[in-house]
């Protein structure tokens, strides 16, 4: 492959590889007087509210040492630690689902006291479904006043409830 440079082809950058004799920057684009004076009014700018917020925070300081009120409740002095009022963040959320999950397992597969003033005790749940099976759910006595209920049958959507028709299967 031949190169272009070689054969007589001149690129279009190749003037600006070599700078010319004499050049300077342009004169005309960036005013350095002008930068300076912003550079400086910057700096005195900050000084002046650097200043004027130090002198609020001493007013500011100096007023809440006059009245004595706490104004923050979180902020506790110097050494002294102040937990926020509850309900507080979970330090440890594992481990309170576990001693949670383990207390309930402990309800529900032992025996022992609810309420020891009262008497009230509890005891495993097998244990209570076997008396329950042995010993039998209380039924209410049927009230003559209250007609029995026909089974298969539902109040009408059309009635409101007021009227009852049979059940479609």
């Amino acid at each position: 492959m031949a190169d272009h440079h070689a054969v007589g082809h001149p690129s279009p950058d190749d003037e600006y590889l070599e700078t010319p004799a004499g050049s300077e920057y342009e004169h005309t684009d960036a005013n350095v007087w002008v930068i300076f004076k912003f550079l400086l009014w910057l700096v005195i700018s900050a000084m002046v509210i650097h200043f004027g917020l130090g002198l609020m925070y001493g007013f500011l300081i100096e007023q809440s040492k006059e009245t004595g009120d706490r104004r923050y409740p979180m902020a506790a002095p110097a050494g002294e630690r102040q937990l926020p009022p509850t309900p507080r963040l979970q330090q440890f959320p594992h481990n309170e689902l576990y001693e949670f999950r383990v207390g309930e397992e402990d309800l529900l597969h032992h025996y022992g006291w609810m309420n020891r003033n009262a008497g009230t005790v509890h005891i495993p749940v097998e244990d209570a479904m076997r008396a329950l099976v042995a010993k039998g759910l209380p039924a209410r006595a049927q009230d003559p006043a209250r007609p029995v209920e026909t089974p298969g049958m539902m109040p009408s959507d059309s009635s409101s409830g007021r009227v009852m028709e049979r059940r479609r299967q």
